[in-house]
């Protein structure tokens, strides 16, 4: 795949992100009973005011959030509205933002889904895109191929923290080419992280990026150090599912410089009255920092 001179790559910039702002992903998750918590309606200015106070109390403060598109997409073309100009906040912002979408498809009904998330101008772009693979890897070649054109990021789902995952995901493939007793997960793994290994990422991280949970065992799901390298790992799973930062290096090894430390009800159960201080609280945490 060829990146053009002129194209930001979105390792580079979550790198940066780490750097400044460390490794906390914020997620903007308006679940029903957070909306009335917080005092707002179960509609699309609801979630739209929900998900712009997160963008105000994260900037400045994480350097990446993820919007999840379900709590947007449950009221229609409004919430789809209220989702657009969250989006359009958080990159305004200067904050790297993931659609949690977790599109998965074929063809040019895929393609379509790319160009509506990743596509420079689409009232929907965003930094990165969930992707899931189960229709195969390969079926996400063009989705690949406009995120590294475009200096987007992708992350294909391999190793998730929902226990039902397992027996699926720890599945041993029959591909002789393959070889016999790769998990499907490495499969997955293995079929869109070989993007990251071209030159123009310089043996930093590359675009391809793979969701691996904080809880689950990655070893067991044969996600080796070798096969996560130079890939971007989002790993929700942390905070309220019950992975700490302390946890971080004893989690992902020596990929541990590469996770995104993605934290949702931990933070939003803060109110929007403690929401800013418990970002800040948390971030300092991956940061090796206390907060006082």
């Amino acid at each position: 795949m060829t990146v053009p001179e002129s194209v930001e790559g979105f390792g580079a910039r979550l790198t940066a992100a780490f750097q400044q702002r460390g490794r906390l992903c914020v997620g903007i998750d308006p679940h029903a009973h957070l909306l009335e918590e917080w005092g707002m309606d179960a509609s699309g200015n609801g979630v739209r005011d929900f998900g712009l106070r997160v963008v105000d109390a994260a900037a400045g403060r994480v350097g990446i959030v993820k919007p999840q598109v379900a709590f947007f997409e449950r009221f229609g073309s409004a919430g789809f509205a209220a989702l657009e100009d969250v989006l359009r906040a958080a990159r305004e912002a200067g904050l790297v933002v993931i659609a949690d979408a977790k599109r998965g498809d074929i063809g040019t009904t895929m393609d379509g889904y790319a160009s509506a998330w990743l596509e420079e101008g689409s009232p929907l772009e965003a930094d990165a895109l969930t992707v899931s693979p189960y229709l195969g890897p390969e079926s996400l070649r063009g989705t690949l191929t406009l995120a590294v054109r475009g200096g987007k990021g992708v992350f294909v789902l391999a190793a998730t923290s929902n226990p039902e995952a397992a027996s699926l995901q720890t599945a041993q493939t029959t591909d002789v080419a393959a070889g016999d007793g790769e998990t499907v997960a490495a499969r997955v793994a293995r079929d869109v992280a070989w993007v990251n290994g071209s030159a123009a990422f310089a043996g930093g991280l590359g675009p391809a990026g793979l969701v691996v949970g904080a809880t689950v065992d990655r070893h067991e799901f044969g996600l080796t150090d070798d096969v996560l390298r130079n890939a971007p790992i989002l790993a929700p799973g942390f905070g309220a599912q019950g992975a700490e930062p302390a946890d971080l290096d004893r989690l992902f090894g020596a990929t541990a410089a590469n996770v995104i430390a993605s934290e949702s009800r931990s933070i939003l159960s803060a109110g929007p009255s403690g929401l800013a201080a418990r970002i800040a609280e948390r971030a300092a945490l991956y940061r090796g920092e206390s907060h006082g």
